[in-house]
């Protein structure tokens, strides 16, 4: 049975990755293998018609608030973070086109030679279309990191889940790279994350997706087909809900 006979658990999905997961095993910028590797499952989403939005985070390039703790102001540290992630969004998207797969990257910070600007219907109408739009900027507000920007776009575009994607495959107690012994979740609520202190998403993004029921799925993006096999309804990583 083919992937369009498959009925998929989500039609419209929010996908964060981080900037480090583009990093592949390199110290810094982007790996090319590893975003094809990335751009390959989401083109299986797609392929899928399922209806997909990207937040990308800026820390392979430059972390804002690492600069501003370093002396550099907090608002400037944070507008260069944001540059960071339109970088990364037009790297995704080229490797996204290179495949076949109609892409729009929406910047929250006016760029017009880049990227659309963020305008919240435009956004939807490109998903109906089935293309693929990648949200880049964060939220075009310092202070505010590109979880939170996830969150909120995902409210905005009425996403079913949020789907973040991070190196190791779930949620733990401690960090499972320094500590071989720490223990996975399988399942948690929004104020487990927040009272445990797990650092899955920042306070305010979990906050959002409480106080709007939006599920959160924390999966390993590097196994190949973990989103597909999301989408067809296996129990993959760590779910977040009420």
């Amino acid at each position: 049975m083919s992937d369009k006979a498959i009925v998929p658990r989500y039609k419209r999905i929010m996908l964060k990755l981080s900037g480090e997961v583009l990093m592949g095993e390199l110290p810094y910028g982007v790996d090319p293998l590893t975003i094809d590797s990335i751009a390959s499952e989401i083109k299986d989403v797609a392929d899928m018609g399922v209806q997909a939005a990207i937040v990308i985070g800026g820390g392979n390039i430059f972390r804002g608030i690492e600069a501003s703790s370093r002396g550099m102001d907090r608002a400037t540290a944070d507008y260069i973070g944001m540059l960071a992630t339109v970088l990364n969004a037009l790297a995704l998207q080229d490797a996204l086109e290179k495949k076949g797969v109609f892409t729009r990257v929406i910047s929250a910070i006016e760029m017009k030679e880049l990227a659309e600007p963020y305008i919240r219907r435009r956004a939807v109408r490109h998903l109906e279309k089935g293309r693929v739009v990648i949200f880049a900027a964060g939220t075009g507000n310092p202070y505010f990191t590109t979880d939170t920007a996830a969150s909120l776009r995902a409210m905005e575009i009425h996403a079913e889940v949020i789907l973040k994607g991070t190196k190791v495959d779930g949620v733990y107690d401690r960090d499972p790279v320094k500590e071989p012994g720490a223990k996975k979740y399988d399942e948690l609520t929004y104020i487990d994350l927040l009272k445990k202190g797990l650092k899955v998403m920042d306070a305010t993004a979990v906050s959002l997706c409480m106080d709007n029921a939006l599920p959160i799925i924390v999966f390993k993006v590097r196994e190949r087909g973990n989103i597909v096999r999301i989408l067809k309804g296996a129990l993959v990583g760590t779910i977040v809900r009420a």
